[in-house]
């Protein structure tokens, strides 16, 4: 049972600090699946809801239409059902009304045959967290490579 990484949100570990991660299915349609099988969707600008009646949806991912479709084509940004258990979407919901974050989409990928989603629970960075992170990086890259003073 393989892992192939179709996208990853490399925005989202820039722009909070991320804490719980998990693993969820989503509610998708053929040619959905073919255009992701060619390595096709964004995911930078997307984020998670939960509606009244206790479902959680993605927005805004960006899966562009299969090249070989014919007029029965998906919509590139329809909002997308995903596949948890009940427990699962209270407790989230809960750490985000409580706690102030936001549900995230982090990366996008095959677990053998069926397309996961990996979404985590982020608090916003403010500007002076981001330049914090971005000075710890630059001395973590100095000191493997030995020339740190």
């Amino acid at each position: 049972m393989g892992i192939k990484i179709i996208a990853k949100n490399k925005r989202a570990h820039y722009d909070y600090a991320l804490e719980d991660k998990l693993e969820v299915g989503m509610v998708l349609v053929g040619t959905e699946v073919k255009s992701l099988r060619g390595g096709k969707v964004s995911i930078a600008e997307s984020h998670i809801t939960i509606d009244n009646k206790g479902e959680m949806w993605a927005h805004n991912i960006k899966i562009p239409h299969y090249e070989f479709g014919n007029l029965n084509n998906h919509e590139e940004t329809r909002k997308r059902k995903l596949l948890l258990h009940g427990k699962e979407i209270t407790k989230m919901f809960h750490k985000m009304k409580v706690q102030k974050l936001t549900i995230i989409p982090t990366m996008i990928y095959f677990k053998g045959s069926i397309v996961k989603l990996e979404i985590a629970l982020g608090r916003g960075k403010k500007l002076h967290d981001k330049r914090a992170d971005d000075q710890k990086k630059d001395i973590q890259r100095k000191l493997q490579k030995g020339i740190y003073e």
